[in-house]
């Protein structure tokens, strides 16, 4: 029995088809699991062997920006945004209805998914890199391109990177992780490479931008080269060097059509080797700038637009897997890498009756469940239920380890060191909660975490930006710690830390584990990068 097992919770998970006979359930189940002992081979169970390489799907990873939970059709039924193509992928296979970013905003969120561990054992406390900074992501730190590169796939990444680079320059700078570069981004020698960016961290192909489309440098980078030159200043949002041609209404639509050709190359390969391709839109992140084709089409606002412009382009790149024959083959996930933003103007859209966040609290940033809920949905033709449904806690930290084991290979101890395997809900192969327990983190650096339904925020507040905000008057005299029964009380009202010490007591000594052994799966204990010092208010909480 492994270390998760042992704190499994009464919470089940609900697959819900069709055709929902227990017999019809059971003989699925039955033929699925061996399916998997077959796929995997017996010597890969131990880490000894590899998938047939005709047995290794394609793997698509479709991240979209500050995508609301409440924005998908299939996850909300009263959203007032289309998002047709999104629920046409949900019923071809599975949504997951209480999945989670790791983080509530964007740079954490992806360093977990192509890492499998959280951001906060980094020098990333709180807030997000800008387009200048340095690399998060170690060059000894294994990711998830990397290990696919590593069994023969073709990697690629297309859009936002949002993890750091390391910019040529002419003179010492001394760029940090502040939006707003404190060095001197004149500097910077565009006619050289860019080192340690996604070409050095496991893909073989890359072409996007830097960081969020509201942060210079507005020009886009082809693998280690940026596209042209910055001769001009642009403002969108923020005022900085920008490329002549940059418009930041293009880039959405460049970035799909630069992964639909890159889709096309691959199903015109004559050895068709498996791919990975990590499709990170940068919409319907601010700035909100739908293309001329989608103004006024949502007729909720240009939020309400941009949305259905990006539900288009996932669909753009799904029908270039129809085209190329590849769908049969290639699991496909579609998710977002936080909340909504309150930029997107929340007040206006439920004036108009629709809500981003759906019945959750809060909204991007925060540690409240609006902040770090997301959409997330998995189709793989053969191996995934159509139309079933996983109420099971995932996160998307866990990608590395699902990837790992349809490889059926094991990962090293420092690797993936808060990555659990979903695959098994993927296939139907189990009912039983795979994580013990998940941490989410908030904008400003507060922790929570959740077990089972016991949600406890180390946090008087938000944590982010929705009200109570860190640091106003409608903070100060709120308890220093929120326990929530999210069974009971999924829109976070009542708090009971004061009713229930015992189950606080319990979650802040796994939350002291998880952080004192550098990791929340099982493994031998790890080193976080940097000393992680839990709030004050942990220690008051057990006085």
């Amino acid at each position: 029995m492994n270390i998760h097992q042992l704190f499994i919770t009464t919470k089940q998970i609900r697959f819900r088809h069709e055709k929902s006979a227990s017999v019809v359930r059971k003989l699925r189940n039955a033929f699925l699991v061996g399916f998997v002992l077959n796929f995997v081979g017996i010597g890969a169970a131990f880490g000894q062997g590899r998938v047939a390489p005709a047995n290794r799907p394609n793997i698509v990873f479709i991240l979209a920006d500050d995508l609301g939970y409440g924005d998908v059709g299939s996850f909300n039924p009263e959203s007032k945004i289309k998002t047709p193509r999104i629920d046409r992928l949900a019923s071809q296979g599975m949504k997951f209805t209480d999945a989670h970013s790791a983080s509530a905003v964007c740079t954490p969120s992806r360093y977990a998914i192509l890492t499998g561990r959280y951001a906060w054992r980094t020098r990333l406390k709180q807030g997000v890199l800008g387009g200048f900074s340095p690399p998060l992501i170690h060059a000894d730190r294994l990711t998830v391109a990397e290990l696919l590169k590593k069994h023969g796939y073709h990697t690629a990444c297309f859009g936002k990177w949002h993890l750091g680079l390391d910019w040529p320059v002419k003179s010492p700078v001394g760029f940090g992780d502040e939006i707003v570069p404190k060095g001197d981004y004149r500097a910077v020698d565009y006619t050289r490479p860019i080192t340690n960016g996604p070409n050095d961290r496991g893909f073989k192909t890359y072409f996007g931008i830097s960081a969020s489309l509201d942060m210079y440098p507005f020009i886009f980078i082809c693998d280690d080269r940026t596209v042209g030159v910055p001769t001009v200043e642009k403002t969108f949002v923020r005022k900085g060097p920008a490329a002549a041609d940059f418009e930041a209404v293009d880039v959405a639509r460049t970035i799909t059509n630069k992964a639909i050709e890159y889709i096309h190359e691959r199903s015109n390969d004559p050895d068709r080797p498996p791919f990975f391709l990590y499709f990170a839109l940068s919409a319907p992140h601010a700035p909100i700038v739908p293309e001329h084709a989608y103004i006024n089409r949502s007729g909720i606002g240009p939020y309400g637009d941009f949305v259905e412009q990006v539900d288009d382009e996932i669909g753009e790149v799904l029908d270039a897997l129809d085209r190329g024959g590849l769908a049969e083959n290639t699991l496909v996930i579609v998710t977002s890498d936080n909340g909504c933003s309150p930029v997107a103007n929340l007040d206006s859209l439920a004036k108009l009756g629709h809500h981003p966040g759906y019945h959750f609290r809060g909204a991007k940033a925060d540690i409240f469940e609006g902040g770090h809920r997301i959409p997330f949905v998995a189709r793989w033709p053969g191996k995934i239920q159509a139309k079933s449904v996983c109420d099971q806690t995932i996160c998307q930290v866990d990608f590395i380890a699902t990837c790992a084991e349809i490889l059926g290979v094991k990962l090293d101890d420092h690797a993936g060191e808060d990555s659990f395997s979903i695959l098994p809900y993927l296939i139907g192969a189990t009912e039983k909660p795979i994580r013990e327990a998940t941490i989410h983190h908030s904008i400003n650096g507060s922790f929570a975490i959740r077990q089972g339904s016991w949600k406890l925020a180390l946090c008087p507040d938000s944590g982010g930006w929705s009200k109570p905000r860190p640091g106003r008057d409608d903070a100060t005299n709120l308890p220093p710690i929120q326990l929530y029964d999210l069974s009971r009380d999924v829109g976070e009202q009542n708090n009971l830390h004061a009713d229930r010490p015992e189950v606080v007591d319990r979650l802040i000594k796994l939350l002291e584990r998880y952080v004192a052994d550098g990791r929340s799966a099982p493994g031998k204990p790890q080193p976080n990068d940097v000393p992680i010092q839990l709030p004050q208010i942990v220690r008051q909480s057990r006085n």
